[in-house]
């Protein structure tokens, strides 16, 4: 279940163990990444917030650095900021991380940066429509948002227990895309894309997708992928490529990619674990 992630997520900085349903999600959205970068010359870029429903907090633009891409993020809790900061510097990548309780003010000269980004994390905003207004007045080129898929069956099996008491700081329904696509237009500007996007051939669950794999295709289909076949021993993680130490590593992942190469959207409606939404000023 993602939700519990709200009060678990040290663990991944002491066990960086994300397993293959969030190492694959990372290079899919790596692979995205790269595109928006490219499409729109993007030299330095802003997540926030940055933290969201998926393993290690505060990587999500590390791929980014690792191109030349200076990065900004913010994140709302102290503590996690201070970890971020230290793997950071520890995989000697440069970054900027400032603290936002609120994020209603995005404390930044107008057009600071070229593209603004978050990850499955829109739900902790606080007040929506002004975190978006913000957010346009900083950016300039572009601004990419993830948000999870709500007709998929994981997220509905996720999200299950929820309730406002419960979750006091978590906001569902700021996750909705027609939401998002209007009160962009509002701020001026357009929607340049949408799709559904990490769409492997594993649902959106809780089980671990090494045993989900293994359990459909049986431990000896697996075993053309050494790495992920014993994964539910070993750490499973991204950062080795990051460091330069495991180059292989995209590749691998992409070999689970062929769902969401071929199969068409009335299908990933219902399966992919994740939405997102491209956006550029009007005029631009």
């Amino acid at each position: 279940m993602a939700v519990p992630i709200i009060t678990d997520w040290e663990k991944y900085f002491s066990n960086p163990h994300e397993g293959l349903g969030s190492s694959y999600e990372r290079i899919i959205l790596n692979n995205l990444l790269y595109k928006v970068v490219d499409n729109y010359n993007i030299n330095n870029a802003l997540e926030t917030p940055s933290f969201g429903f998926t393993g290690i907090s505060g990587i999500n633009l590390l791929s980014l650095a690792k191109k030349g891409v200076k990065i900004t993020l913010e994140d709302h809790n102290l503590e996690r900021l201070d970890l971020i900061k230290g793997l950071w510097a520890e995989l000697n990548m440069e970054l900027t991380a400032k603290l936002n309780g609120s994020y209603q003010v995005l404390d930044y000269p107008d057009k600071a940066f070229d593209l603004g980004y978050n990850f499955s994390a829109l739900w902790f905003v606080k007040d929506l429509r002004q975190f978006l207004s913000e957010l346009c007045r900083a950016c300039s080129k572009a601004i990419l948002l993830c948000v999870p898929n709500r007709n998929g069956i994981g997220y509905k099996m996720q999200i299950k227990d929820y309730s406002a008491n419960k979750y006091p700081t978590l906001k569902p329904e700021s996750l909705d895309p027609l939401t998002l696509k209007y009160l962009m237009q509002k701020q001026g500007w357009k929607l340049k894309a949408e799709n559904y996007i990490d769409c492997p051939p594993w649902p959106d669950i809780g089980m671990t997708k090494e045993l989900f794999l293994g359990k459909i295709l049986g431990r000896s289909k697996q075993n053309c992928c050494s790495s992920e076949a014993k994964a539910s021993d070993d750490t499973v993680s991204i950062l080795p490529y990051y460091q330069d130490a495991d180059p292989d590593f995209a590749d691998r992942m992409m070999r689970y990619s062929f769902v969401e190469q071929v199969a068409p959207n009335f299908f990933k409606k219902y399966w992919a674990h994740h939405y997102y939404l491209l956006f550029t000023p009007k005029g631009s």
